[in-house]
């Protein structure tokens, strides 16, 4: 009997933010091992997320996170450096996959066939939990930075542009997470030289 085709699901988490790195997974799901649950990430409360990012990394054929940092999205910007970590995330798996379909309009360049999927976090299970394992990983990170930047309450917003951070990044100025290439930031950056 011939093998089914595998097909990967690629999602990033983090390109809204102004500060931290850009995450990405790439997960290829099990059809013996299913998951109950899946949905795109940010429609999941931080708990779920949390216990389906387990039985994600437990049930899955093969699964993979990666990042690009934030020296990257200032040097490449937001869009090539998520593609860099998406890129990053299918290379890191334990075999290459026949197929990769990747949320959104934009598809980094693989060696396997690739397709972009508009709301395909919504769509597919695979892109679901890759959605679910960037996000639970990124704001995990987002979390150690907060214990390195305490003043900026990381832990709450996780380096999205909320009121909150807007007002400490006026209060204390950028550091060294924030992307400097980010027009809240840049501004800050400026008004300070």
């Amino acid at each position: 009997m011939a093998r089914a085709p595998s097909v990967c699901g690629v999602d990033e988490a983090g390109r809204g933010p102004i500060a931290g790195p850009v995450y990405a997974a790439a997960v290829v799901l099990d059809p013996d091992r299913p998951i109950a649950g899946l949905a795109d990430s940010k429609l999941l409360s931080a708990s779920r997320r949390e216990q389906l990012a387990e039985l994600i990394r437990a049930r899955a054929r093969t699964w993979h996170v990666a990042w690009a940092s934030v020296e990257e999205i200032d040097a490449l910007n937001i869009l090539q450096a998520s593609l860099v970590a998406m890129r990053r995330a299918v290379a890191g798996l334990a075999f290459q996959p026949d197929e990769a379909i990747i949320d959104g309009n934009r598809c980094p360049p693989l060696a396997c066939r690739v397709r972009a999927i508009i709301a395909g976090d919504r769509l597919h299970g695979a892109i679901s939990a890759a959605s679910i394992l960037a996000k639970t990983a990124r704001d995990a990170e987002m979390l150690r930075l907060h214990a390195c930047h305490p003043a900026y309450a990381f832990d709450r917003h996780k380096g999205y542009p909320t009121p909150e951070h807007l007002a400490l990044l006026e209060r204390h100025g950028a550091c060294e997470i924030h992307r400097r290439t980010f027009a809240p930031v840049r501004r800050v950056i400026e008004r300070g030289s």
